[in-house]
């Protein structure tokens, strides 16, 4: 009870001297290249599922709103505990007319997510990434499997029976991550005032890092552009990564 106590105030003090990282993401061009399933194949036979459109409207909504924005930096604990409470909620990933819904997933370390399979159809998710590799077996509609994220790192997660499916779930080191909106702006809430590293993540264009300093009046604002371009005349078209 003393260490909750403990804990309950220093979070306290915390957030009384905490403030919103708000940001934009700048994206000028269609980065994704979306795949289909092939025709044809066993896993065709039998039961017949309309595979999920691509997403239409802008192409460049789309590939904001597939950005993953989180800190990194020795100012802010690390772990499931920094989300100020003992448990974390779970997340969903679903499997939905041959596609993961969402195909991205921002969630901090220690989360678990699960894996609900909504079509009358087998899957069998995998991943073979370094931070965490799994492979959930064959299920068919209506079950569900889970996998909890002990590590921080970008996983990739596909399906074994049909190629086109695939998924990236963005593991944090803090609580403090998120998915740009479709216009590409951010916030991540109640930060700690301190030193940063601000990490943006898209699948296609990379990984980018700012440093940012959140001082006492709290808010702060910063900006991406992805891919980078450097001004005219520099000679580096090297992205920040």
């Amino acid at each position: 009870m003393r260490n909750r106590t403990v804990s309950i105030f220093f979070a306290a003090v915390m957030l009384a001297t905490a403030g919103d990282i708000s940001g934009t993401i700048a994206i000028e061009r269609k980065l994704t290249r979306y795949k289909v399933t092939a025709s044809g194949g066993l896993y065709e036979r039998g039961t017949v599922i309309p595979l999920g459109a691509n997403p239409d409207g802008d192409p460049i909504s789309f590939e904001r709103s597939h950005v993953a924005v989180y800190l990194e930096g020795p100012g802010v604990a690390e772990g499931p505990g920094n989300a100020g409470s003992d448990v974390l909620p779970e997340a969903v990933v679903e499997q939905k007319d041959r596609r993961f819904v969402p195909d991205l997933l921002v969630v901090p370390v220690g989360a678990t997510v699960s894996f609900p399979n909504l079509d009358p159809i087998f899957h069998n998710i995998f991943s073979l990434s370094r931070s965490k590799s799994f492979d959930l077996g064959n299920y068919p509609e209506g079950e569900t499997r889970r996998v909890t994220f002990s590590h921080p790192g970008v996983v990739a997660v596909y399906c074994h029976l049909h190629p086109n499916m695939e998924a990236s779930v963005v593991v944090t080191p803090t609580r403090w991550g998120t998915r740009a909106a479709p216009d590409g702006t951010f916030v991540l809430r109640d930060v700690p005032k301190g030193s940063y590293t601000v990490v943006a993540w898209h699948r296609t264009a990379g990984i980018f890092r700012k440093q940012l300093d959140v001082g006492e009046q709290g808010d702060a604002r910063i900006s991406f552009v992805i891919p980078y371009v450097a001004p005219p005349g520099s000679g580096n078209t090297t992205a920040h990564r």
